[in-house]
């Protein structure tokens, strides 16, 4: 720690820091732009200069750069002197020069952090009055809008991309005044985290495309503390609402699991949310081909109950997108006996599997921080970046973190970041991948192998036995095997805190079981080491503790005559099993209903399908694959804007057919009594009440704010239903209001922060108000609670060893891999991402390419069980022979682990959104 005084006041600090950070840590407004919290400083704005003195007797002092100069022990600066306010002011207009007077039509105005420093700085007058510079913009694919006259050259946009997310095609071209940001060539940005340039760029250059076609001004959204859907990371957003559509989602800051980015699938794929086919009324189809009738609320429950009273059996399928709460109410409804979690057995049966490792095997789970603290990263057979991005992104800031520990060898501060870089050049900590195909981070991999599922799980069981002996070694290794195992072992066991990472994504035990020994043998040698094992889902872990019964088991059950009614959850079965498997089964329920916010194949076959609230418009607890539970808000009602909707949150739905079946008035439930219901029935669920304070929490006497002060228009938004405003809709379930009566500052540590603004600070840079320090937790800690903790390592191993992968002779094994873009069923749905993905493609090793005599751009026709699919080819070098690798999303019909033929077809497949493919039944 170390002591500063500025203009007169002494504080405590910390001693790395520069003076910049240091100052923005104690609250103290100093204007910046190049600087970012997550990347350091290069000092090329000169917008942070502040007067520093020698000593208390030096009464001139001289200008620095507050974010290149370090803290030192009794340092003297001063922010308001009069030298360094006219210079900081100088620097803003000399910057202005170029930037056109385009605030009322840019999207970036009032987010703006050049608005927020151009204020602070109090510059208000324009003496430039010659021509102004100008560019040409490009297309830079369906997220981003490219405005290059607006850049103030502050260089954040091309460290961001280039040297924190490891993009290659975005760049800073010509020199002097005459600096131009984009790519070589017009074309989609390929970075997975392109979308933070809209956050990370402190002007209007890089804007959200997505919410150009129905741009709503900061001011006029209304927002509520978010988590994203679409995976099982558990990334903080802040989605905002204009007129009863999701307009655009934010990152919302969390200082242990997504801090300042999130990747572009949970950024940009909201779109399902506003769809116009979307159910919004209960509708009844009494015969499977009828056509729906649309009842009101209290019909449909009456119809329901009815149905489900007449059932000799009823079966629940919940569903991993839903939440904690829903899959409760749905167990309770239906009796623990018959409820199916609605995942398919090989999936259930690898998330069983990991949460008896994450208990057992003595290393603990990481959060998203954490990760980026290891300094040895073994991945064994996941590609981070298409099944958990943000996770991939901090396995690339670990593998980056040795640059920051050879800085610090030779006393370079970790901040001053182009030193850094320049020391460092491409070292990094070691990480090894073992995968089928390249994966996103091959490129700053020391080792990146080249595997079948069987042979993964192989090396892993291989690099156990190194690391303790009395690890089951495998039988009959090749030497290739062998010498990757020693190295890897050997890396693993000279590192401090060495981090072994796998999942799901292939559906394969073994590779689990061999994660699970390499982490038990860490364990063992006493090493700090971490597991983190990948989930499919947003809820995949808290549907695991929850517990339940396979999706097999359920449709067996109504196969076999054993039920003749069915509840099916925010899940559309045929996105699970194959289809002809899903239609014999639900052709046997009497009774089919559905709670759904999309309309589904499964929906579109149901008795009664009831309007399910997605994210937006429902509250409720998920559990994220570090298994920490974290609350989502509603963010508007749907009804205020659009009186004709009955959607409602499926736990509330589920609550009142349950009191139709028991022939009980409904009684009024709360999300409250449901998360406490939940908690209380499931012991390891008991912390999920403390994941967010209740609906009585309160800040100096009021409810939370979901709008900011200057919302406007609210007395407007509903002059074509009524001219009569109505009272805004009232909340019982959260400690929000739907208005902008509430608190919403800073001053008042909080965890539910539904927006960041302070006064002066409109951008994201709001954050740092909000924080106990600059890049540090939420000051009233970050929101959450771990519900999974390790207990002492058994030590048991695993001995389930596979032999060697041999290919069938004459036939390939599918390997489905996850797909950032097009491969979760959700976001799959929004125009952006279907845009995004384009054709899905096979993959294939040269080997089986030249068997096939087909070459790149080809198409195979893939012959299964139940039909044919034809296929564009890919082929990659590296690729094992026998496997053909097809992308989630395609069909779920083609299951991972399936033996195929396939055969040349010069027919070419269908275009669509994320899928290529073309069923010959």
């Amino acid at each position: 720690m170390a002591t500063i005084h500025v203009d007169g006041r002494s504080y405590s600090v910390d001693g790395a820091d520069n003076l910049l950070h240091a100052c923005l840590s104690l609250g103290l407004d100093i204007p910046y732009f190049c600087w970012h919290p997550a990347m350091g400083s290069v000092g090329a704005c000169r917008q942070c200069a502040v007067k520093q003195y020698k000593d208390a007797d030096d009464d001139k002092g001289m200008l620095v750069m507050s974010c290149m100069a370090p803290v030192q022990d009794d340092a003297r600066i001063s922010i308001d002197d009069e030298e360094a306010r006219e210079f900081r002011a100088s620097v803003v207009e000399w910057l202005m020069i170029n930037h056109p007077h385009d605030c009322p039509v840019c999207e970036e105005g009032g987010h703006c952090h050049l608005q927020d420093m151009t204020v602070m700085t109090g510059h208000d007058r324009r003496r430039y009055r010659f021509r102004k510079r100008t560019h040409r913009n490009q297309y830079l694919g369906p997220f981003i809008a490219h405005e290059m006259n607006r850049c103030i050259t502050c260089y954040r946009c091309v460290r961001f991309y280039n040297d924190y997310a490891g993009g290659s095609d975005l760049g800073a071209f010509g020199a002097n005044y005459n600096v131009y940001f984009g790519r070589y060539q017009e074309g989609t940005l390929e970075n997975e985290f392109s979308g933070n340039l809209t956050e990370v760029c402190p002007t209007g250059v890089f804007t959200d495309q997505t919410h150009s076609d129905r741009y709503t001004r900061k001011w006029d959204l209304q927002f509520a503390p978010g988590i994203c859907h679409q995976c099982a990371v558990g990334c903080n957003i802040s989605p905002g609402e204009r007129y009863g559509e999701i307009r655009r989602i934010e990152n919302r800051y969390h200082g242990e699991v997504n801090r300042y980015f999130l990747c572009d699938r949970g950024r940009f794929g909201y779109g399902y949310v506003n769809r116009k086919d979307r159910p919004i009324e209960p509708e009844w189809r009494g015969e499977p081909e009828a056509d729906a009738v649309a009842l009101d609320v209290n019909a449909a429950l009456d119809r329901g109950s009815d149905a489900l009273r007449d059932a000799y059996r009823i079966i629940g399928i919940g569903s991993p997108r839903a939440s904690l709460e829903s899959n409760h109410q749905l167990r309770e409804l239906v009796g623990e006996g018959n409820f199916s979690t609605g995942i398919a057995a090989e999936e259930q049966a690898c998330l069983e599997l990991m949460a008896e490792l994450n208990r057992t095997c003595g290393l603990p789970t990481p959060s998203l921080w954490d990760v980026e603290k290891h300094d040895a990263i073994l991945v064994l057979g996941e590609d981070l970046i298409q099944s958990a991005a943000r996770l991939g992104l901090s396995v690339r800031q670990a593998v980056l973190g040795r640059q920051g520990a050879l800085a610090e060898d030779r006393g370079i501060p970790v901040w001053n970041a182009e030193a850094v870089k320049t020391l460092a050049q491409d070292r990094g900590y070691p990480l090894f991948l073992a995968y089928p195909v390249a994966t996103g981070l091959d490129g700053i991999a020391e080792d990146s192998l080249r595997l079948a599922p069987d042979d993964i799980a192989r090396l892993g069981h291989a690099v156990a036995h190194r690391i303790d002996a009395s690890a089951p070694d495998v039988p009959e290794p090749d030497d290739r095997l062998v010498r990757a195992a020693e190295r890897i072992a050997s890396a693993l066991m000279a590192a401090e805190r060495p981090l072994v990472v796998s999942g799901g994504s292939l559906n394969s035990t073994a590779i689990l079981n061999a994660a699970g020994n390499i982490a038990r043998a860490l364990s063992r040698r006493a090493r700090q080491g971490g597991l983190t094992l990948v989930r499919r889902e947003a809820n995949s872990t808290g549907l695991q503790l929850l517990g339940g019964q396979t999706l097999e088991w359920a449709l067996e059950q109504l196969e076999a005559g054993q039920a003749d009614a069915l509840v099916v959850l925010e899940n559309d079965l045929y996105q699970r099993l194959p289809g002809l498997c899903v239609r014999h089964a639900l052709a046997r329920a009497r009774t089919l209903i559905v709670l759904d916010h999309q309309r589904t194949p499964t929906l579109e076959q149901a008795t009664l399908a009831l309007p399910a609230a997605s994210f937006a418009e429902a509250d409720g607890t998920l559990v994220s694959l570090e298994g920490r539970a974290q609350r989502f808000f509603q963010v508007y009602d749907p009804g205020y804007i659009r009186p004709e909707t009955r959607i409602r949150e499926s736990w509330r739905w589920l609550h009142a057919l349950a009191a139709g079946l028991r022939r009980e008035k409904v009684a009024d439930v709360t999300l409250d009594l449901v998360t406490r219901d939940c908690a209380r029935r499931y012991p390891v669920l008991a912390g999920m009440v403390a994941a967010a304070p209740g609906a009585d929490y309160r800040v100096q006497g009021v409810k939370l704010a979901r709008e900011p002060h200057r919302y406007s228009g609210r007395t407007s938004m509903r002059a074509n239903i009524s001219v009569s405003e109505p009272r805004t809709s009232q909340d019982p379930d959260t400690p929000f209001a739907f208005s902008m009566e509430g608190y919403n500052g800073f001053d008042r540590p909080r965890q539910s922060v539904a927006f960041a603004w302070a006064p002066g600070w409109n951008s994201p840079q709001a954050w740092n108000k909000f924080t106990d320090e600059v890049g540090g937790h939420l000051r009233a800690g970050d929101p959450g609670v771990r519900l999974l903790e390790p207990s002492p390592g058994d030590w048991v191993y695993s001995s389930h060893i596979p032999p060697a992968y041999r290919r069938p002779a004459g036939e390939w094994c599918i390997v489905v891999l996850p797909r950032l873009f097009g491969g979760e069923e959700t976001s799959a749905r929004a125009e952006p991402i279907q845009a995004r993905a384009g054709q899905a493609v096979a993959v294939l090793g040269p080997e089986d390419a030249a068997a096939l005599k087909i070459s790149e751009g080809g198409h195979v026709r893939v012959i299964a069980g139940e039909g044919s699919w034809i296929l564009p080819v890919r082929v990659e070098a590296g690729c094992p022979a026998g496997l053909l690798c097809i992308p989630e999303g395609v069909d779920p019909a083609l299951l991972g682990g399936m033996s195929v033929s396939l055969a040349v077809s010069g027919d070419q497949p269908l275009d669509g959104p994320g899928v290529a493919g073309e069923v010959h039944p």
